[in-house]
């Protein structure tokens, strides 16, 4: 049986997440630092902190989130009593061994933390999630096998490492690596370029921050942090003193209009509501025609961006726009 595959680091990053990526790539390296000096000066190891734990709701927030600004932590949903979610913390285990503190591994059992399960709308058991740098993210749900989770563990690692600058120290905490050494000099600093574009995006000046990714861009024209933050700042200039309700009453109104959908789509975005707001568009491109149409299907090509092209939502509205549009 082949897990269900939700995740897509980019796709879950909010629009603050530009900030957030540099905000946790320092806390990463803030948190190493201060771990090495500590394990120094107790003469302990960071095998004290263990690969495998288990986690409360009442503990989560306090457990769960500091240690996600310095390694992905796994959450491992399932419950005693339950054969498939019982047979999958075996497996779990043995994969948070074998990759030996590149992820740490934390387990829920749901029977004792349901408000949790519950806040989280887990569908299934076993479930599996992700938390990075803060960001709650979906990796598989129902029972797998250790060789169909490699390649997700593979591609959470990477993307962790280049988004976040989080990435856990093999061997560390199972005693079995080097121990860390704490920086000798002040941490290397961002490109000052897209540090720029971060301060700007981080005051709330939209229109500066947006010629700030642009300068990044003309330089470095594959920058995906800088396409992201250009994405995420235009869409936020776009919304900002938007009347929600005269927005909604527009595109109701007008569900034929070019302008007033975009105008609608926008708002879904930022509210959190991609599949709504791709949605809309791609039905938008049903009724329109000639440039009305054109001007709506390169909007939600832009949208896409926002999100990322490997998200699920964004390969299932892709494949949509290409059924009204052939």
């Amino acid at each position: 049986m082949q897990p269900r595959n939700n995740m897509s680091l980019r796709g879950a990053v909010d629009l603050a997440a530009v900030k957030a990526a540099a905000d946790a790539a320092t806390k990463a390296e803030q948190m190493r630092a201060e771990r090495a000096r500590k394990a120094e000066a107790n003469g302990v190891d960071a095998a004290a902190e263990p690969l495998i734990f288990a986690v409360t709701e009442a503990d989560f927030q306090a457990t769960v989130i500091p240690l996600s600004a310095e390694v992905p932590v796994l959450l491992l949903f399932w419950a005693e009593g339950y054969g498939p979610a019982e047979q999958q913390v075996p497996v779990m285990e043995a994969l948070a061994e074998e990759y030996d503190g590149r992820f740490v591994l934390a387990e829920v059992d749901v029977r004792d933390n349901q408000r949790l399960a519950q806040q989280l709308q887990l569908r299934d058991l076993p479930t599996v999630l992700v938390v990075v740098a803060g960001q709650l993210i979906p990796l598989f749900e129902g029972p797998a096998m250790a060789e169909e989770i490699r390649p997700l563990l593979d591609q959470l690692i990477k993307e962790a490492a280049e988004r976040f600058g989080i990435a856990g120290e093999p061997g560390v905490r199972s005693g079995r690596g080097e121990p860390v050494a704490a920086p000798e000099g002040a941490e290397e600093p961002l490109d000052p370029a897209l540090a720029a574009a971060h301060d700007a995006l981080d005051q709330g000046d939209l229109g500066g921050a947006i010629q700030a990714y642009r300068n990044v861009l003309a330089d470095q024209p594959a920058n995906e942090e800088a396409k992201l933050g250009l994405a995420q700042a235009e869409l936020l200039q776009r919304v900002q003193g938007a009347d929600p309700a005269a927005v909604r009453a527009a595109a109701a109104q007008q569900p034929g209009d070019a302008d007033a959908q975009i105008a609608a789509a926008d708002l879904d975005l930022v509210g959190g509501h991609v599949d709504d707001a791709f949605g809309r568009l791609v039905d938008t491109v049903g009724r329109t025609f000639g440039e009305q149409r054109d001007k709506v299907r390169l909007h939600l090509l832009s949208l896409f961006e926002v999100i990322g092209a490997d998200d699920p939502r964004v390969v299932q509205a892709r494949g949509a726009l290409a059924r009204k549009l052939f």
